[in-house]
């Protein structure tokens, strides 16, 4: 199973950037999968998931802001994220579970692939 990611970069603060993970050995549709964040001194954290039926869960700092979605025919994974802070600079990384479903509070533990990640990175 390999997870690639692409679309990161730089922005403005209030700007927009779309992030897409590329999966392969894996059918997109079949697992939970999810958007995960790691900025420099802090732990890694999860932004949204979204389960086997299409089920999606939030991080509170991300409601109203991201918007994670999947390709089938692609089978890709995709994070939307708009109204950008610069506390949102941080390298993000796609993740998929070996199961259909997410477990509750979307674990890091959970996941058994990753991508390499995509830096983020927002300026004031």
């Amino acid at each position: 199973v390999q997870l690639t990611e692409s679309g990161g970069g730089s922005v403005q603060a209030g700007g927009s950037l779309r992030l897409a993970c590329e999966a392969s050995g894996l059918i997109v549709t079949g697992h939970c999968l999810a958007w995960f964040r790691q900025a420099p001194g802090k732990e890694r954290e999860a932004v949204a998931s979204m389960n086997s039926d299409g089920h999606t869960t939030y991080s509170n700092f991300v409601v109203g802001r991201f918007t994670i979605s999947k390709d089938g025919a692609r089978n890709t994974l995709s994070l939307q994220m708009n109204s950008l802070e610069p506390e949102d600079t941080a390298m993000y990384v796609c993740a998929a579970s070996r199961f259909p479903g997410c477990a509750s509070g979307i674990p890091p533990s959970a996941f058994a692939y990753w991508g390499q990640g995509a830096q983020v990175t927002v300026s004031s």
